[in-house]
């Protein structure tokens, strides 16, 4: 008799542990960022715009590029309306944490100190870091090795991978920053820094705007750099999401139509400013 009450209280803790697992799943899905975006009707995208091009200022002063129609398209998905939040790159992670939006969408690299305070969807795009060189050192830079030296200035955005590549790769060059990437690679074109290190995009669209023999391009990436939405942690339903969309639009089309128009043609150029 007594093996036989045993049992039934092992049942009936067992039937509570999983009402109470069922529950707390339950909640944790009521508190995901993707309900409080179906809720309110709105997805609210953290982005820096000035990046070339993910995310940029056409002259009517709208926000395009690759990333901001890739949210487009993924509010388009969930049936709400794309709320674009421009922030300042260096406090975006902060700012995503203190709740001012829902989702990172703005050429954001996954590294693991990143990974260390939100997480990432699977990346979106994949590109490096690569060097925009001043006019006149095609000769003796050949790489980024050959940056490592004192007597070189090398440049680029705060608080970007492309700062951490040219601190860990270029220890021994002098180092500067700027708050923009169009700021530090107009620096070198105007021959007051010796190599602006950015990510690939950016590099060789800004190379081919200003013309042949303005300033070298070193095309080769020197890192492995994935890009990936981010978001809070602790919210496995809105990653799920996110990760299924990227399947989806990457095999039904869409994804193709978009990379196309801001890599594989230069149309827009004439449109930013």
């Amino acid at each position: 008799m007594a093996k036989q009450w045993l049992a039934a209280l092992v049942v009936v803790f067992v039937c509570l542990g999983g009402l109470s697992a069922q529950a707390a799943d339950i909640e944790l899905a009521q508190k995901s960022t993707l309900e409080r975006i179906l809720k309110s009707g709105e997805l609210r995208v953290g982005f820096d715009p000035g990046y070339m091009p993910f995310e940029m200022t056409d002259t009517k002063g709208r926000y395009v590029g690759f990333d901001i129609a890739l949210a487009k398209e993924m509010a388009k998905s969930m049936g709400v309306k794309f709320v674009p939040v421009n922030t300042d790159f260096d406090g975006i992670i902060p700012a995503l944490l203190t709740k001012k939006f829902d989702i990172i969408i703005s050429g954001i690299t996954v590294t693991q100190e990143r990974n260390l305070q939100i997480n990432f969807s699977d990346p979106y795009i994949v590109v490096g870091q690569t060097i925009l060189l001043r006019k006149g050192l095609e000769e003796e830079v050949e790489s980024y090795r050959d940056l490592n030296d004192g007597q070189y200035t090398v440049a680029s955005r705060l608080g970007t991978t492309g700062e951490m590549a040219a601190k860990r790769y270029m220890p021994k060059a002098d180092y500067k920053s700027y708050e923009k990437e169009a700021d530090g690679a107009l620096e070198v074109l105007n021959g007051q820094v010796d190599a602006f290190v950015y990510d690939l995009p950016f590099n060789a669209i800004f190379n081919a705007q200003q013309g042949k023999g303005k300033v070298a391009f070193l095309d080769e990436p020197f890192t492995y750099e994935p890009l990936a939405f981010g978001i809070r942690k602790g919210d496995p339903d809105f990653l799920n999401w996110l990760n299924n969309f990227l399947r989806q639009i990457k095999n039904d089309g869409r994804y193709d139509r978009i990379y196309d128009k801001w890599f594989n043609s230069d149309d827009w150029l004439d449109t930013v400013q």
